[in-house]
């Protein structure tokens, strides 16, 4: 629906926004204080205390049991590396590397995985029984990160028990650092379900115990249903992982129940807990009284929730629109290199970096030899089509994050090297007329060789005074490229400083 104009600067109007800023929560709280303030005042403080008494019992089991198992982990790997444990017998060897700890109450396995990911130590058999857990999240996640710490994984189905679970591992690194295998426990997601069970929140009081990534691990009351599910993205879990603790009032978005949240990080660990206790059960002794009073909140309420989003989604195009032109003015749009803007913003920033530390900056200017006739020959699509080649064709030539391929003109273009000398330079150079000899328009009729390019190669900044010096140096043995035959890189030597100096050029051929 199309609003008004009238109503549409009003909104867009920070005195509009400011006004229903202040008149919406002042509305809620004059009329909620009109009636049974006090007592609602009494129930939310009695609901809140409870909820945290409930979040901080739970909290404290939860990160207990997971500091017990990561101990055992970390204590596996330590002794590991002990001096006599590789040469022990598997039952000797079991007993050092995992004592009692396979007898723990809700510990499903535990195990070492070499390398490949097969078991090579059982907790509770030996000789290990076979198992391979080389395509499990958790196994890649350690080879690929050694500094991933503790993992603690989605829930599965162990493979060797049957059972819900989820799996607490390690890394094991070889002497050399390299990946060795990883050390896992798993705690069977009856541990949770008991400890929740335990707790009588009402019919629509609920307790959930996510990942940080938003993945549900546990919920009360179970339904198996709602276990694995991701809710990242959701406003009550990114209010969870941002605040990390504290409360609010939020709707849930399985069941759209409004619920007060009590919720905090598990330890250290990358675990979120909430206790939600249902806002219409908290209010229930007083909740025929305050009918009234609920109407007038909800229609603030959503008026609030309206502008909100309204204004919201105009922030958001806002932002997109102008990243999109922030994008498009430091970009060519032909070719889709970093245009002259970016070229010079970057060429600036180096230049300072390249002062400071004292290290090499090579400049190479690259222009397209004969580029008119193109033009003028085949007309200005085949001309672009060039352009787009010779652009392809510099991209190639450089590797590095750091190096920069510029459009800087018509058919001119640039390439910046950070750190890199003469030598460097000119290698890169090399690579750029190899790259152009093979490029070809066949649409045109335009074989491979036929397009050729001269440049000029400068460093700094030792032999220029400035930025501007160096493209001109630069530049200067461009044109005696150019004058030298073309289809040929020179490279400009010599000290600017002193004017009377002639600067000195020396060919590289293609």
């Amino acid at each position: 629906m199309v609003l008004p104009s009238r109503l549409a600067r009003r909104l867009r109007s920070a005195r509009t926004w400011i006004a229903l800023g202040i008149l919406a929560p002042i509305g809620m709280v004059v009329v909620s204080g009109l009636m049974l303030l006090d007592l609602r005042r009494d129930a939310w403080s009695m609901a809140e205390q409870t909820s945290k008494n409930l979040l901080q019992v739970i909290e404290r089991d939860i990160a207990r049991n997971v500091e017990i198992i990561d101990l055992t982990l970390k204590a596996v790997v330590d002794n590991l590396k002990a001096p006599g444990v590789a040469e022990a017998t598997p039952e000797l060897r079991q007993l050092i590397l995992f004592d009692r700890a396979s007898t723990a109450r809700d510990l499903g396995v535990m195990l070492v995985l070499d390398e490949n990911g097969d078991s090579i130590i059982d907790a509770s058999a030996v000789p290990p029984r076979k198992l391979n857990n080389a395509d499990r999240d958790y196994f890649q996640a350690h080879k690929a990160n050694p500094k991933l710490g503790l993992h603690i994984s989605r829930p599965l189905v162990s493979r060797l028990t049957g059972s819900r679970i989820v799996v607490l591992s390690r890394r094991i690194d070889k002497p050399d650092g390299s990946f060795g295998g990883i050390v896992l426990g798993s705690l069977k997601l009856s541990y949770f379900a008991g400890l929740f069970d335990q707790i009588g929140l009402g019919k629509d009081g609920a307790i959930n115990l996510y990942l940080a990534d938003g993945t549900r691990l546990m919920r009360h009351p179970y339904v198996e249903e709602d276990i694995g599910v991701n809710l990242a993205g959701t406003p009550n879990f990114d209010r969870f992982l941002r605040e990390r603790s504290g409360v609010f009032v939020g709707t849930s978005v399985r069941d759209g129940v409004e619920r007060h949240y009590a919720f905090t990080n598990v330890g250290e660990w990358p675990l979120s807990l909430n206790v939600a206790l249902s806002t219409r059960e908290i209010e229930a002794a007083w909740g025929a009284k305050a009918l009234v009073i609920s109407a007038i909140v909800l229609v603030l309420c959503g008026l609030t929730v309206f502008l909100s989003l309204l204004y919201g989604r105009d922030l958001q195009r806002r932002a997109a629109l102008q990243a999109e032109l922030a994008e498009l003015s430091r970009t060519d749009a032909l070719t889709g290199l970093p245009n002259r803007r970016h070229f010079e913003e970057t060429f600036e920033r180096v230049w300072l970096a390249a002062c400071r530390t004292r290290r090499p900056l090579s400049l190479l200017v690259v222009d397209a030899d004969h580029f008119k006739r193109y033009n003028d020959r085949y007309g200005h699509a085949v001309g672009d089509e060039v352009l787009k080649g010779l652009a392809s064709c510099l991209g190639a030539s450089v590797n590095r994050p750091d190096d920069l391929v510029a459009r800087v003109g018509g058919e001119e273009f640039v390439i910046l090297l950070p750190e890199t000398d003469t030598e460097g330079a000119l290698r890169i150079a090399g690579k750029l007329h190899e790259a152009v000899a093979s490029l070809s328009v066949p649409s045109a009729g335009i074989g491979a060789g036929a397009v050729t390019v001269s440049v000029g190669l400068a460093v700094g900044p030792a032999d220029a005074a400035s930025p501007n010096d160096l493209y001109r140096r630069a530049d200067e043995a461009l044109y005696a490229a150019k004058e030298g035959g073309r289809n040929q890189t020179r490279c400009a030597s010599g000290h600017p400083e002193n004017s009377g100096s002639v600067i000195q050029l020396r060919s590289v051929r293609a």
